[in-house]
């Protein structure tokens, strides 16, 4: 039974492994061996967030890598998704630059970094599947 790579992340970066670097790279190496990679996208999939993380504290974090003009980086976007009955953050979010180098710099300097706190993982967000398809065809039972 394979795990997904998000998975065996967030329980290497709660578990007793003390250094960021060891555990970051055991990940990565684990990912790397199961699945398949996500194409390049200028948007990057931001999870682990803290439950009071804002879509301003997002931004803050990620504007480091982003593209400057005239002292103003460009993003497209930067958004929590949160909860609509408490408010509170999902515990994801969105990030997306303009440019294919600014989300690379994003994902390789924000990736396994702390943000309010909590350990948060950056990495190339996935194409949404159309309405009606299965994001892991692999698993759907009811194909004949």
């Amino acid at each position: 039974m394979a795990l997904r790579p998000g998975l065996v992340r967030r329980f290497l970066s709660t578990s007793i492994f003390s250094s960021q670097s060891s555990a970051a790279s055991i990940a990565s190496a684990s990912a790397s061996d199961s699945a398949p990679a996500v194409p390049p996208s200028t948007t990057l999939f931001v999870s682990g967030l803290n439950k009071r993380t804002t879509s301003e504290k997002l931004h803050e974090a990620f504007a480091k890598f982003g593209e400057v003009d005239n002292g103003n980086v460009i993003f497209l976007n930067a958004r929590v998704v949160t909860d609509h009955a408490s408010g509170y953050s999902k515990g994801f979010g969105f990030v997306r630059y303009s440019t294919l180098e600014d989300a690379e710099k994003g994902m390789k300097g924000m990736d396994a970094q702390f943000l309010d706190g909590w350990v948060i993982f950056a990495e190339y967000a996935r194409p949404r599947t159309p309405p009606g398809q299965s994001a892991f065809p692999e698993t759907n039972q009811f194909t004949s």
